[in-house]
């Protein structure tokens, strides 16, 4: 433990010119008094680590100091080869500059490691796009994603509905959703989410420009680096677009009556979140009623959706509203009778 504790502790020093001795206290999730006592324990090792005195003052590496991963151990190595996703890699155009990081790594890690490889790749391979989807690569997609490794600003035409639009975007990440590469961008002040494969055309302002399937070039633009605002968190900017989205959705509600099986399938046969908030509050309500069965209030995309997407519940529910759905459920369940009789 303590001795990945002093790798990790160079590692940050080797990431940042100056840490103070509760930053390093709070990544390391130890005290100031065992941070010192570290830093000490590599200054005696040969770690060139300095300590700068006073209220601005803090731990850094001198001299350039860099160490080899030779302190990985064989899960993290393991781990380390598993954060690749090599079709998306491939799909921007960081295939070689991926597979060249690779060989690197390798060769620093201990001998008896560099199987690690070989044996994530043999164990876990990550296939993005949906089933029954034949995955697509967007043609500009290696001109956006440089753009967005280098902070470069794009001018880009895109399809909106059956209109072509232009737009000056900041392009801050990508993000790949069921085969789908989808460009986090800052356009007018605004964070906003574009569907890659709608663009038509794409210049960046160094020169690497895009072209659309017809090979005419992109409009010329403003261009040069944008400062990335460093709050920006890409992560949690999709979990809430992508809320966001699933909620604008459900337009419409529907009563339903649920066994407790039913209970249990409903997340599995329409919008989890829907349908687990709408399972809260009638718990929390009036709750189950003498039969066991619970009456829920669930949001959906529409009386057609919901339909389809009920009718996989069977006779573990029962839908009370509206009329006209009931109605075309009791049909249903009729023609199904019949077919049994």
């Amino acid at each position: 433990m303590r001795a990945a504790r002093l790798i990790k502790l160079v590692l940050l020093l080797q990431a940042r010119p100056s840490m103070t001795g509760p930053e390093l206290a709070q990544e390391l999730e130890v005290s100031e008094r065992t941070v010192a006592r570290d830093v000490l324990s590599l200054s005696e090792a040969g770690v060139p680590v300095y300590a700068d005195r006073g209220r601005s003052g803090g731990y850094r590496l001198i001299g350039g100091y860099r160490t080899r991963l030779t302190g990985l151990g064989r899960s993290e190595a393991e781990a380390l080869f598993l954060s690749g996703v090599p079709s998306a890699l491939r799909e921007m155009g960081l295939a070689d500059a991926a597979s060249a990081a690779r060989l690197k790594v390798s060769a620093a890690l201990l001998p008896e490691l560099r199987d690690a490889a070989t044996g994530a790749a043999q164990r876990f391979h990550l296939d993005a796009p949906a089933w029954y989807q034949e995955p697509r690569t967007p043609a500009l997609l290696p001109a956006v994603a440089g753009a967005v490794w280098d902070d470069r600003r794009i001018t880009a035409r895109y399809l909106r509905k059956d209109t072509e639009v232009e737009r000056q975007l900041e392009p801050y990440g990508l993000v790949l959703k069921a085969g789908v590469w989808y460009l986090a961008a800052r356009a007018q002040g605004d964070f906003r989410v574009y569907r890659v494969d709608r663009f038509t055309a794409v210049e960046v302002p160094d020169g690497g420009e895009g072209s659309g399937e017809d090979g005419a070039q992109g409009p010329t633009g403003g261009g040069g680096r944008f400062l990335r605002d460093e709050a920006f968190d890409l992560p949690a900017f999709w979990a809430e677009r992508a809320a966001q989205f699933a909620r604008s959705l459900l337009r419409e509600e529907v009563v339903v009556r649920l066994s407790a099986h039913g209970v249990r399938r409903l997340p599995h046969v329409t919008e989890r979140a829907a349908a687990e908030e709408a399972i809260d509050a009638a718990r929390s309500g009036d709750g189950p009623d003498a039969q066991g069965r619970l009456t829920v209030r669930l949001a959906v995309e529409s009386a057609e959706v919901a339909y389809a997407q009920l009718l996989g519940l069977g006779p573990e529910g029962e839908v009370l509203h509206p009329p006209a759905l009931r109605e075309r459920f009791a049909a249903a369940a009729r023609r199904t009778a019949a077919l049994y009789a």
